[in-house]
């Protein structure tokens, strides 16, 4: 049978490779992908996809009741994919409003739109709400700790994770009140293809590329476990089809990287991969500055759930998925440029000066 998804954020980075991913692999499904076109939405992501006689692009904000109940009724929704959501930590440090807002109001509204909808319809059994959220509500690993599972108590540390960690308790909540069909997924740190250039990844490529300085947080020791974006997709695309309404399904890279280690080996990937850089070796532009306040230490994620019950495992390693993503931002320098605009220029001077 045939789906009918809403997604939301489908503009954005994670959100975008989603959407390719499934037009490529269900091409007779409807895909309606609504995004507000926040700085970090961006048209260019869906190229191609236009054209598609199942795909529709709206713009529009998830906190808005009306649009939503549209959607879901004129389209007759029957899943939603919900990657909305205000995601870099830095830029909730400076402003953590418009995280509370969309991350926790905006999933808030969804839940809402779509409890009506789904009982409008008498209460389905194929309809999924899937809720991509973040391990970043799980809190900060000591070196030897067990990595995060998905019965790990929250304890976010961050104005971003809090926001999030506040919308995975009110879509567990739809689930145990309601009975609500929603699925919860709690991923690692996602790099790849269009990735917003304030990212870790995306950041040190370009900078290279100018000749800027490459900032570590700290003395760069902070580990993060790395996903690339196309195995995140796949896990999603197996959550969707095969995950049980009501569970938490976490979804890692298995790539336990130091910051500062990831760092050198993207230099070294553009001292090979790009000629003629402005400074090489591109290590050189290494520098350390400033830790950002409540800065966790360690991420690690513990996917025997989803690898035992759903038969999934990430296939792409570190070292593989990084010359991907180096090889992507060389290649698409017409899709970066234009993004490092005045506001971007001023935020990263915020941040980093």
């Amino acid at each position: 049978m045939n789906r009918r998804l809403l997604i939301t954020g489908g503009a954005g980075f994670i959100g975008s490779n989603f959407v390719h991913h499934w037009c490529k692999n269900y091409p007779n499904d409807r895909i309606v992908v609504l995004d507000a076109l926040t700085y970090a939405g961006n048209l260019a992501n869906l190229a191609g996809l236009q054209e598609h006689e199942n795909f529709r692009f709206v713009q529009g904000n998830i906190c808005d009741r009306s649009t939503i109940d549209n959607l879901l009724k004129n389209e007759n929704i029957d899943t939603i994919a919900h990657f909305a959501a205000e995601s870099h930590v830095d830029r909730s440090i400076l402003g953590p409003g418009a995280f509370v807002e969309t991350n926790v109001v905006g999933t808030y509204t969804l839940l809402e739109a779509f409890r009506q909808h789904w009982q409008a319809n008498y209460k389905p059994a194929n309809y999924r709400f899937l809720h991509v959220s973040t391990d970043e509500v799980y809190g900060s690993l000591a070196p030897n700790d067990p990595p995060f599972s998905e019965t790990t108590p929250y304890a976010p540390n961050s104005p971003y994770s809090a926001s999030k960690a506040g919308s995975d308790h009110l879509v567990r909540a739809y689930y145990h009140t309601y009975q609500l069909p929603t699925i919860i997924t709690n991923c690692s740190n996602n790099y790849g293809p269009y990735q917003f250039p304030e990212k870790l990844i995306p950041l040190m490529c370009i900078n290279t590329l100018m000749g800027k300085q490459l900032p570590v947080y700290g003395d760069g020791k902070n580990v993060r476990d790395w996903l690339y974006v196309g195995d995140h997709c796949s896990a999603l695309d197996a959550v969707i089809h095969h995950g049980v309404a009501g569970e938490t399904y976490n979804i890692g890279g298995n790539n336990e990287v130091e910051n500062i280690n990831l760092v050198r080996m993207l230099c070294q990937l553009m001292d090979e991969l790009a000629p003629n850089l402005p400074v090489s070796p591109a290590a050189n532009l290494i520098t350390f500055v400033k830790d950002r306040p409540g800065h966790d230490r360690r991420y690690a994620i513990n996917a025997n759930k989803i690898k035992t019950q759903l038969g999934w495992a990430p296939s792409v390693d570190i070292e593989q998925g990084l010359r991907l993503t180096v090889q992507w931002y060389l290649h698409h320098r017409d899709w970066w440029q234009p993004l490092l605009s005045e506001e971007y220029q001023a935020y990263y001077h915020k941040v980093y000066a």
